[in-house]
């Protein structure tokens, strides 16, 4: 099993910054890719950023976000700037096997951007 947790999010004002960390744990994978999801109130997830063989945004977060990851600690981070009050959002770190395309998920954290 792996285990996923994330830290780092909170309450901000428009333009500010955050930065979420997730720490992977539990089995040892080797071929994988992760990433970062969201999920507003009364809104669908969607995906915010991955990283891998590829590193890809989605539109509305392209120059402002940043994703990274540490592989020798199994933490992977998402660097926020200039946030909006549409990033309000449960994050969520993924995690994807490549070989069978099992997902894994985090317990999501909360980022909210508000005055």
């Amino acid at each position: 099993q792996v285990q996923l947790v994330e830290s780092g999010g909170g309450l901000v004002q428009p333009g500010g910054s955050l930065r979420l960390s997730c720490a992977k744990s539990g089995d040892i994978l080797i071929a994988y890719n992760m990433a970062w999801y969201r999920q507003a109130p009364g809104k669908q997830r969607e995906l915010v950023a991955t990283i891998g063989w590829s590193t890809t945004y989605a539109d509305s977060v392209k120059g402002r976000f940043t994703i990274s990851r540490d592989t020798a600690n199994d933490i992977m981070y998402l660097q926020m700037n200039s946030l909006r009050p549409e990033d309000t959002a449960v994050y969520y770190c993924n995690v994807r096997i490549l070989s069978n395309s099992k997902n894994y998920w985090g317990q999501g954290i909360q980022v909210t951007v508000s005055s």
